[in-house]
């Protein structure tokens, strides 16, 4: 199955040019500098991949995709479109109902769009809770929790329970969890829905810092908001309504660093834009 890949340009932007056509499998060409490079291994690929529920619901036409080493590819698509059956296959939590998923040899983090921390214990205690159930040595990970503790901003709120927490705070919470193993694939579904504006904006700030720091491998994101989307990634997948297939793709051509003042240039609004247009051309609706 193939999708159209719209390579980025001021000028194609301005004019609404047509995206060209490209294998749906592969990496965009992208030259902004980002960590994925033309030889990096294939963390998770999906090839012909179709998923049927026992009622009869399909929720995925034939998907074909596959995510780098050092890429950040988000997904937006209308709700019920299957973007987070994406993340369960990628996974391993449900199975294809046809095509194959090859899922990452390495580690696998995955982050809900609820904290589910534990409520009696603090967030170092929860944080160590992954790499714990791996059997891992206290002497190894414990340092490691308290590095990523820092990481995310929670440094002097190692003893704190999770009742006494903000919501992004608990979600922080979460991710320092997930990132104690230093996973080769992470996937992350929603994990910034539930949160005010200006909190989503720090948490997409401190990801992305934690992107740059290679504290993971590659990224399968699930978002509903396509600023965040194109803030974000290397790449950003349009997926049509139930039964959800990758109808277009764009490849993001800002480099890393990438300053918070980025998403009111001018440029990522019209990259912005084109994406929602896409997905409205799709979908009859946006994100």
């Amino acid at each position: 199955m193939r999708h159209h890949i719209w390579t980025y340009s001021n000028e194609s932007a301005k004019t609404d040019a047509p995206p060209r056509d490209n294998d749906a499998g592969g990496p965009a060409d992208n030259d902004a500098g980002g960590p994925a490079g033309d030889l990096a291994p294939t963390l998770v690929t999906f090839t012909g991949v179709e998923k049927r529920y026992p009622d009869g619901t399909q929720a995925l036409a034939p998907v074909d995709l596959a995510v780098r080493d050092g890429e950040f590819v988000s997904i937006v698509g209308a709700s019920g479109c299957g973007k987070s059956t994406l993340l369960r296959l990628a996974s391993g939590l449900t199975t294809a109902t046809a095509g194959t998923v090859v899922p990452s040899t390495g580690r696998i983090s995955y982050v809900f769009q609820d904290p589910t921390l534990l409520p009696w214990r603090s967030v170092r205690r929860n944080v160590e809770t992954l790499a714990e159930l791996t059997g891992a040595p206290r002497a190894e990970y414990r340092p490691r929790a308290a590095e990523v503790i820092d990481l995310v901003g929670l440094g002097g709120f190692e003893r704190h329970r999770p009742r006494s927490l903000s919501g992004g705070m608990r979600m922080r919470v979460s991710l320092a969890r997930s990132l104690v193993l230093s996973p080769d694939l992470f996937l992350l579904d929603e994990p910034f829905g539930a949160l005010d504006e200006i909190s989503r904006e720090r948490l997409g700030d401190e990801l992305l810092r934690l992107f740059e720091l290679r504290r993971f491998g590659a990224a399968l994101f699930v978002t509903h908001s396509v600023t965040e989307a194109v803030y974000l990634s290397t790449r950003v997948l349009v997926m049509s309504p139930r039964p959800g297939r990758m109808v277009a793709e764009f490849a993001i051509p800002f480099g890393f660093p990438r300053p918070a003042e980025l998403r009111f240039r001018e440029d990522f609004t019209r990259l912005t834009a084109a994406v929602s247009r896409r997905l409205r051309d799709g979908d009859g609706q946006a994100a």
